[in-house]
């Protein structure tokens, strides 16, 4: 089993940058895709990004398009979500979440969540 962890969350203004990291433990997660969702107060869970085993493909949300960007690192076993020109609407708990196969699909896997605050 895969456990996920993330890390990096935070308050910043609007137009500041954060970074998010997700990081697994028990079977390494380096050969299965990775994404992010979030979810804000009182709404559903919504898919942020992912990235497929070897980066070959990487898709983001349109409401993330040009300013987040998903990565990964699979000599630290890590995945990283870089986010500029943040907005307040980009306020949500963020959960990185592991399909369980080299290719996107349903998670299997998810981190806790990594509380982002973005103030106007």
């Amino acid at each position: 089993q895969v456990q996920v962890q993330e890390s990096g969350g935070g308050l910043v203004q609007a137009g500041g940058s954060l970074r998010l990291s997700c990081a697994a433990s028990g079977r390494t997660f380096n050969r299965y895709a990775v994404g992010w969702f979030r979810q804000a107060p009182g709404k559903e869970r919504e898919f942020v990004a992912f990235i497929t085993w070897g980066a070959v493909i990487v898709y983001y949300a349109d409401s993330v398009k040009g300013r987040f960007t998903i990565s990964r690192d699979n000599a630290d076993n890590t995945v990283s979500l870089q986010m500029n020109s943040l907005k307040p609407e980009d306020t949500a708990v963020y959960y990185c979440a592991n399909p369980g196969t080299t290719g996107w699909g349903p998670p299997q896997y998810w981190g806790h969540g990594s509380q982002v605050t973005v103030s106007s």
